[in-house]
């Protein structure tokens, strides 16, 4: 890729398509600290809803320092808005894929039972299903690997990923040398203050502490989010993820049986590993 090609790519970011996805990849190959060819890769990926995104979202938080630009920028409208207008196409497309049965063919239905008889006579339908086929089920029911979607008000799940996923920031080798000799002289400093005045006797002071800890407390209940379990669940952790599925089950009434539909997925998870 050269300059001119990612010039376009910067003023028209939403017309970023697979090709120039790869491209970008190949530009953070040879230059990994290039934010903003990085910004666009992430960008290309969500467009893409590939398999991928999730990893090089954990990459790009390890190669940015300030997180919380990252976390602005994954759920801006313009990061996100490619996705409403996918929704509303794969619904569009769902509406004509609808097929109109005709009267003359449910006549054929209507003439006799010998079509129900032998479909409950036939032993394909009594086939076991294999561990393989129901784990595979249950995670497409899940979605498992698709993109994490964050929205404005889910910084905790978002702080609770970085965490579940362990990511050191990664910093310029000159920066931290640099840091590291700065430490070292002020070390230094700290030893000859210590050494050259006399100790300080502390003063007591009686002073009321409050329990910050409780005052900023938060239940489980109100930072539950369906993006932290879908968290829980790309982690692999299972047991938080069903656990998660119920408090959200409790918060919100009306999505009681997709929520009870997702538990019941991951108890199948759960048995088949355990197999």
């Amino acid at each position: 890729m050269n300059n001119i090609e990612f010039s376009n790519i910067l003023k028209q970011p939403q017309g970023i398509n697979e090709q120039q996805t790869m491209g970008l990849k190949g530009v953070l190959n040879d230059f990994p600290y290039f934010q903003s060819a990085r910004a666009l890769y992430l960008k290309g990926l969500k467009k893409e809803e590939s398999y991928s995104y999730n990893h090089e979202l954990k990459l790009t938080a390890a190669y940015t320092i300030d997180r919380s630009v990252l976390f602005d920028y994954i759920t801006s409208d313009s990061f996100n808005q490619n996705i409403i207008s996918k929704v509303q196409q794969k619904l569009q497309k769902q509406a004509n894929d609808i097929e109109v049965v005709a009267a003359e063919e449910i006549s054929i239905f209507d003439s006799g039972t010998s079509f129900y008889d032998e479909q409950v006579l036939n032993p394909d339908l009594f086939e076991e299903k294999t561990v393989e086929n129901t784990t595979a089920i249950a995670e497409d029911n899940l979605a498992i690997g698709t993109p994490l979607e964050f929205n404005t008000n889910e910084t905790h799940s978002f702080q609770e990923w970085l965490k579940l996923s362990a990511i050191p920031t990664i910093e310029r080798m000159e920066v931290k040398e640099e840091k590291k000799t700065k430490n070292l002289r002020n070390v230094d400093l700290i030893n000859k203050f210590i050494t050259s005045k006399p100790k300080i006797k502390p003063v007591r002071k009686t002073v009321s502490l409050k329990n910050l800890a409780k005052e900023n407390s938060f239940s489980s209940n109100e930072l539950m989010t369906e993006t932290l379990a879908k968290v829980y669940l790309e982690q692999k952790n299972y047991k938080k993820a069903i656990q998660a599925y119920r408090i959200l089950s409790l918060k919100y009434p009306e999505k009681n049986s997709f929520f009870a539909d997702r538990i019941a997925d991951l108890e199948q998870i759960e048995i088949n590993n355990t197999k």
